[in-house]
């Protein structure tokens, strides 16, 4: 007799190309490896995953960290000092910046970049504070078939001073080289992976090109046609696929508190073309 797997969550897609709010699940419990794997499919279809009403603390949010893989540690800011995996998110009225204010993909200057990001936020503005996801699989498929081809093989490099070396100009980050053209590695499908928060240029171009070109493909990258925008609501969650999406953290309430964990999943290899 064939074993039939109950379906413990249910996932609402928010556009055609990424994004999905998964019901049916308590993220403060621990998983059983079935709600993992589904977990794990809800990701690699939509992209990025939004959970609500999962108030969670840092010691259970690592834990949920860790049924998808290790922890990544941040190369390039410090972590909470009692959990040092843990990234504490905070802007207030003092806030001269804050995390992920442009559309990027997170720590792309590693030379293995992460392969999942989780953010738990519990405290957020009356209004704003919303974090704006695109897909890589569209806006790659949007190019022209001319454009495909001219990008396909070429590099770019990817270093963390341009993210992170305004807070601490004495530091060394990473720098690291990934193709501009990756393919995921469980689904196969080719993405574009370049973005403002830490991509210099394109390797095999002279400057003046690399830099039209790059500026070419942010505009294409951060076309609405595939993107979605997640409200938060306190105690909600995002989890997304850092291979094939970037976000960009709307910045529009200051001086009110947003505030928030998160955690990112290492990956076991670097983005391969």
């Amino acid at each position: 007799m064939a074993i039939t797997h109950r379906k413990s969550i249910q996932v609402t897609p928010l556009t055609p190309h990424v994004g999905g709010e998964v019901s049916g699940i308590d993220l403060t419990q621990p998983l059983d490896a079935h709600q993992v794997q589904e977990l794990t499919d809800a990701l690699v279809a939509h992209g990025v995953i939004f959970f609500r009403d999962q108030e969670i603390d840092m010691a259970a949010l690592k834990a949920l960290g860790r049924h998808f893989g290790e922890l990544h540690i941040h190369s390039g800011m410090p972590g909470h000092p009692d959990h040092p995996e843990v990234r504490p998110l905070h802007a207030d009225e003092n806030s001269k910046h804050v995390a992920g204010e442009e559309w990027h993909t997170d720590l792309s200057c590693d030379p293995i970049p992460p392969l999942a990001s989780i953010l738990y936020l519990h405290t957020l503005p009356p209004l704003g504070g919303d974090t704006c996801f695109a897909s890589m699989y569209a806006a790659y498929d949007g190019l022209s078939d001319r454009m495909k081809a001219y990008l396909d093989g070429l590099t770019a490099t990817h270093d963390g001073r341009i993210a992170f070396g305004r807070f601490d100009p004495t530091k060394t980050y990473p720098i690291s080289v990934h193709p501009v053209i990756p393919r995921h590695p469980v689904t196969g499908r080719k993405l574009i992976y370049v973005n403002r928060g830490f991509t210099s240029h394109i390797n095999e171009l002279p400057p003046a090109e690399s830099a039209k070109v790059l500026d070419f493909l942010y505009g294409h990258i951060e076309s609405q046609l595939w993107q979605c925008r997640f409200r938060w609501r306190k105690h909600s969650i995002a989890f997304w696929d850092n291979r094939c999406t970037q976000h960009y953290a709307v910045w529009d309430y200051r001086p009110q508190v947003r505030s928030g964990w998160r955690v990112q999943i290492a990956n076991t290899q670097p983005p391969r073309a």
